[in-house]
């Protein structure tokens, strides 16, 4: 197995990739939830494309040393969403679907939580990996190794607000005008 790494560039265009076989499928959806942190982005470039409302959920389930161990599922209790109510027609979208365990307990929660108003939800991913326990409706590679994913934000993980600083006042010390 070995670690896939994805720059910005190619980043956008599987978002554009999976905005095109949603698309194809004629599936007609009226609202877009993401998983947030690493569905925040393709939620919100696919709210965009579609021209849909965006309702957020934060999930956690990664941690420790470079945010690699897999841990316990952490769901926030409500949504962020901007309209009054939820869409009956749902788009549910994340990064990638690795163990699949995220993918399938935002279902049931979805459903316990807003299933009064939802008549159907369909799941979309850039990646799906051969171990997840869930296969989503829509997604852009299906990955059979189940590969480590880096993708280009990660970077921001090992950052903090005085390194930048610093960096941002040595670059500017050094640039010719």
């Amino acid at each position: 197995m070995s670690d896939l790494y994805v720059s910005w560039s190619e980043y956008h265009q599987k978002i554009e990739q999976l905005a095109v076989k949603v698309h194809q499928s004629e599936w007609k959806f009226n609202q877009i939830i993401c998983l947030a942190k690493g569905g925040l982005r393709v939620g919100d470039i696919l709210a965009r494309i579609f021209d849909l409302p965006l309702a957020i959920l934060a999930t956690s389930s990664y941690g420790g040393p470079g945010g690699q161990v897999r841990g316990s599922i952490t769901i926030s209790r409500d949504l962020s969403m901007t309209t009054a109510n939820l869409g009956s027609h749902v788009l549910l979208v994340d990064d990638l679907v690795d163990s699949g365990v995220t993918l399938k307990k935002t279902l049931v929660w979805l459903d316990r939580r807003y299933g009064f108003y939802v008549e159907d939800v369909r799941t979309a991913v850039l990646w799906y990996k051969d171990c997840s326990i869930i296969a989503p409706n829509y997604y852009v590679d299906y990955l059979p190794d189940n590969p480590w994913i880096h993708q280009p934000f990660e970077q921001y993980e090992k950052m903090n607000p005085a390194d930048l600083a610093a960096a941002q006042t040595s670059s500017a010390g050094t640039s010719s005008v």
